[in-house]
């Protein structure tokens, strides 16, 4: 018994020097951040506000923005149309936190404020008829930018939400060094589409024309920008990028990319209540736990789960077991999954339910 409570308070005592750790890493981070910001303030940069597109229903509309500060230099890289734009170089602006941001939807205002992150994410309870509509977006200091936001009709029924890494496009994202080259060094033109997804998207859209495409990715809101590029580039259908923050948290070293995609289809399934999703991603990381969960918690919002297969050689350079390994993942009856290599073949497969 003595031993057995001594095995506990030693695991409480090891739990207690772990959250300090965290906190202090916080903290840390919050500091460095601060500096930053004052440093680059000292300096001259000048605030820039970066719009985001957004989606909404005909009861609410998603904004997504995020105010910096950047150096006169690096002005040119929130220019969708810029090229050649190093991955490292989208993350030296400093972010504006807690920033003071003005919007504008038609003929509504509003006055809101960014995170710690200079991330503007909310949804802003107005009525709006279906289609596109121009959001502006203005941060003190700053010019006023653009963007477009998605209105969804009420009586619109499916819609689409895909992974990006190792879906879209691929990256080995799992494996650290990898993960960093793609992210910091590379630009879009050296990132390479993934066999047929493309083609399958462009015939969703034309199938399901007033669908919703969102991209859900635990990629840093920093490389937005060259996503954007990357996803126009090669014939994507347009849609909101749902991305996150890096750094620690009160309670973790890193965010949780998993939990970051886990509220994004909660959310989605708050706001979108009429909707079923066709929810794309692959075998890479833990989009088949993910999806598999959802449709436990909410089997009326998903029309299809579809899960891109990596290559035995994508599987060993992302660290993930061979596709021939099976996975403890369980969905409930009548639950339409599709798996396939490349989007030719998830493409027949689609058509063969009736959803291409």
């Amino acid at each position: 018994m003595a031993k057995k409570s001594s095995s506990s308070e030693l695991k409480q005592t090891v739990d207690q020097v772990t959250e300090e750790a965290i906190n202090v890493g916080y903290r840390l981070e919050q500091r460095l951040h601060r500096f930053r910001q004052r440093r680059a303030e000292a300096r001259g940069d000048i605030p820039v506000m970066v719009a985001f597109e957004g989606y909404g229903s005909e009861h609410h509309v998603r904004v997504l923005g995020r105010a910096l500060l950047k150096t006169r230099g690096l002005i040119e890289s929130t220019d969708e149309s810029a090229e050649s734009i190093r991955g490292w170089r989208s993350f030296t602006s400093v972010p504006i936190a807690f920033a003071h941001v003005n919007v504008w939807i038609d003929e509504f205002e509003f006055h809101l404020v960014a995170d710690k992150g200079g991330v503007v994410d909310v949804d802003l309870q107005v009525s709006l008829a279906p289609g596109e509509h121009t959001v502006r977006m203005q941060t003190e200091g700053s010019e006023t930018v653009e963007s477009r936001v998605f209105i969804v009709a009420d009586e619109q029924r499916i819609g689409v939400v895909s992974d990006v890494d190792d879906t879209v496009m691929v990256t080995a994202l799992p494996r650290p060094m990898l993960a960093a080259w793609n992210s910091f060094v590379l630009n879009e033109h050296a990132r390479t589409p993934t066999p047929g997804m493309a083609v399958m998207m462009d015939r969703l859209l034309h199938r399901h024309h007033e669908a919703p495409f969102l991209y859900l990715s635990t990629g840093a809101w920093n490389v937005a920008p060259t996503l954007r590029r990357f996803l126009t580039r090669n014939a994507y259908p347009s849609g909101a990028l749902l991305l996150t923050d890096w750094g620690p948290t009160t309670d973790r070293w890193f965010r949780a990319g998993a939990a970051h995609k886990v509220q994004n289809l909660e959310r989605l399934a708050r706001n979108f209540p009429q909707m079923r999703w066709i929810l794309i991603g692959d075998d890479g990381q833990h989009d088949p736990e993910i999806y598999s969960g959802f449709v436990h918690r909410y089997p009326e919002h998903v029309a299809a789960i579809v899960i891109r297969n990596l290559s035995p050689a994508e599987a060993v350079l992302a660290g993930t077991p061979l596709v021939n390994e099976e996975r403890r993942v369980t969905i409930p009856d009548g639950t339409l999954w599709i798996e396939g290599n490349d989007g030719a073949s998830i493409s027949r497969q689609l058509a063969e339910h009736g959803l291409l």
